[in-house]
């Protein structure tokens, strides 16, 4: 299976992500970069998800519908036509890193999956039924992972 490259202008892979982007800081998503997504893509989908919380894993972003020719999103960018699902706090789009205060950092992964069609999910999947969904269907992804203590 091909790889995407994906980066943020914002951190670097396994690096700490700003604070800007953060719950208790402006809590808008971070700007997103990719390239390599396979031709016969028909959308682009962007997963970010802790599975360090507590609870189990934790979705921060699921953002589907992107279109495939695009080549990222900037600072708090949804693109005409994606669709912002809801996340773990309970809201719709970005919901930013808000580790335990105290806790090592814990790891935001950013993924980007290149889809053969259009995904329908559920506005209250769970990160399992999102993977077992996108996982299951994807042409090519790329992953992305930030860092993120209080």
């Amino acid at each position: 299976m091909a790889g995407i490259e994906l980066k943020s202008a914002a951190f670097t892979d396994h690096a700490v992500i700003p604070r800007r982007y953060a719950k208790e800081g402006d809590d808008v998503s971070p700007p997103l970069t990719w390239s390599g997504v396979p031709d016969d893509a028909a959308e682009l989908a962007v997963l970010c998800e802790d599975p360090d919380a507590p609870s189990g894993t934790f979705v921060h972003w699921l953002v589907t519908g992107i279109d495939p020719h695009s080549d990222g999103l900037d600072t708090g960018e949804t693109k005409p036509g994606s669709r912002a699902h809801r996340n773990g706090y309970g809201g719709r789009g970005w919901g930013g890193p808000n580790p335990p205060a105290g806790d090592k950092a814990h790891r935001y992964f950013f993924k980007l999956y290149a889809l053969p069609a259009p995904v329908s999910l559920p506005d209250d999947a769970t990160a399992d039924d999102i993977h077992g969904v996108l996982d299951r269907q994807q042409l090519a992804s790329g992953t992305l992972v930030g860092l993120y203590q209080r």
